[in-house]
């Protein structure tokens, strides 16, 4: 038997950054993030050898250890070895033999969520080989404790929760790791709109994410007057994002991003550069009328709001820049698992 498991990137439409502790615990977060159809996808095929194998295809990279209880954490696909570790930690408590191979359609430092995407898929097949009572929350939580507290890697929460739920969610945040998922029931004229003027365009950068969040973590902790408001700004945002969405003011929802890329590039440093200033411009002065950067910030991919037809105009303006426009379409399903023989 072979046992797989698939679960899908996310656009982060408004309040990221609110997500992230101390800013959440303390004020509590808030962020409206739709899944896409780009995908972390994991495989699992039991072996008897004592031996692991990894496979990061999309990566070129493979390992072949022993099979022991815990395996080092070197930098080599530490998300695989992590996931593995919290498996026989919390559930099997002893070692397993088997080969994983991994696929993500979109590379790490993107700002799609691909790392905490790829560590809930790689969850997903766990869970679907070894049957274990493992629910949507429970997954979510479980991916985010194997990135944050296992894996020392600084970061949100919404990537983990948009990738295991799927959809369009409004999501909360408060103290003691408290999360609720408000899936939006948005009408299918309203979420085909967005989709068709939404451009999504890829820099052909990445950077570090973690190193934008330590930054906007330590605003925080200091009490950066600055930083602090622009998240509640960033907050108030997702609020004018899902009330757009539902009751169809799509057209508005451009200069809702362009509200909270102003703030968003307030929260920490590193956040935009004068390239991304750039492309901004060049897509604004073309007919987008709001966007941002996905994810933390500093490179990866961008996303333009452009109503009527503008979105080819904003392409053709994109172009110069040498990155690529992906086409994409929402998807209203989380992570799946299935097993065949």
């Amino acid at each position: 038997m072979i046992y797989r498991s698939k679960a899908p990137l996310r656009l982060g439409l408004a309040g990221g950054g609110t997500d992230v502790s101390p800013y959440s615990d303390l004020y509590g977060g808030a962020i409206l993030n739709a899944t896409i159809g780009m995908y972390a996808n994991a495989t699992i095929k039991p072996c008897s050898d004592r031996k692991i194998r990894l496979n990061a295809i999309d990566r070129n990279e493979s390992y072949i250890l022993n099979s022991v209880n815990e395996l080092e954490l070197n930098g080599k696909l530490d998300l695989a070895k992590g996931v593995y570790n919290r498996i026989v930690r919390d559930f099997v408590k002893q070692p397993l033999s088997f080969e994983l191979t991994t696929y993500v359609d979109a590379p790490p430092g993107s700002g799609l969520g691909s790392s905490s995407t790829l560590v809930v898929a790689i969850l997903g097949a766990f869970t679907e080989w070894l049957k274990l009572p493992l629910g949507e929350y429970d997954i979510a939580s479980l991916a985010y404790k194997i990135e944050r507290e296992d894996l020392g890697m600084a970061g949100g929460k919404q990537d983990q929760y948009a990738a295991t739920f799927g959809g369009v969610n409004y999501m909360e945040f408060y103290a003691n790791d408290k999360v609720i998922v408000n899936p939006l029931r948005i009408k299918d004229k309203y979420l085909n709109e967005l989709e068709n003027n939404l451009v999504l365009f890829f820099t052909q950068t990445s950077r570090l994410s973690s190193e934008i969040i330590e930054k906007q973590r330590e605003n925080v902790k200091q009490k950066n007057e600055k930083s602090i408001e622009a998240m509640h700004s960033l907050k108030e945002q997702s609020l004018r994002m899902k009330e757009a969405l539902l009751k169809g003011e799509v057209d508005s929802i451009g200069e809702i991003l362009h509200y909270g890329w102003q703030h968003k590039k307030a929260m920490a440093s590193g956040i935009s550069n004068p390239l991304i200033d750039e492309i901004y411009e060049a897509a604004m002065a073309a007919g987008a009328t709001g966007g941002k950067v996905s994810g933390a910030g500093g490179g990866g991919f961008m996303f333009f709001y452009a109503p009527y037809n503008n979105r080819y105009a904003v392409i053709n303006a994109l172009q110069k820049f040498g990155g690529q426009t992906m086409r994409y379409s929402f998807t209203d399903k989380g992570m799946v698992s299935w097993s065949i023989g």
